[in-house]
């Protein structure tokens, strides 16, 4: 199994009106949710994440990876190459929305190693947190840090994905709201 990144540069952002394949992804870090009528689940993976979402028959998989990495086209809802920072809004059927917005940064080395130290050092970290093996060049290897809020109408994602070779954090926030 991968167990470091991709480069930053290869990185999309898409949205599936579908469940996909778990065999598709490198998976290192698993959570479920259940509330209010939906259910979730939260896999960090080698490139970022994948986020499956379901409500009453319908389901929504949301994906960071590596563009490289071979993705269906069918039911394809969004796909955004990560550059800069991008907002985007989905209504499904029934009244469900999906919003969600992702931002690359590319920071100098200071200031990627305070945040990658802080985010690896946070003992009130309630989320999930996967640290990658190091590569050759770089002492620390990469982080992945996803926190989930639920509530009863709502479930938000908050992923903060960090890319040592390339001194770059890829963070999104997510929000899939049921009808009403």
């Amino acid at each position: 199994m991968l167990t470091t990144r991709p480069k930053v540069a290869e990185l999309s952002f898409q949205l599936y009106g579908r469940s996909l394949h778990p065999e598709l992804f490198n998976v290192c870090q698993s959570r479920t949710v259940k509330r209010g009528g939906y259910e979730a689940r939260i896999d960090i993976t080698n490139s970022g994440h994948l986020v499956t979402w379901r409500y009453g028959g319908l389901t929504l998989a949301e994906v960071a990876a590596s563009s490289q990495h071979p993705m269906p086209q069918k039911r394809r809802l969004m796909s955004h190459k990560l550059r800069g920072e991008r907002t985007d809004r989905v209504e499904c059927r029934g009244g469900v929305k999906y919003q969600v917005s992702v931002q690359l940064e590319a920071v100098a080395p200071d200031v990627f190693w305070l945040f990658h130290q802080e985010l690896a050092m946070d003992d009130q970290r309630e989320g999930m947190f996967h640290q990658f093996e190091s590569c050759a060049r770089m002492s620390l290897g990469a982080i992945s840090y996803i926190h989930v809020e639920c509530r009863n109408r709502s479930l938000l994602i908050q992923a903060f994905h960090t890319f040592p070779d390339d001194y770059a954090i890829v963070k999104s926030q997510s929000r899939f709201e049921l009808p009403g």
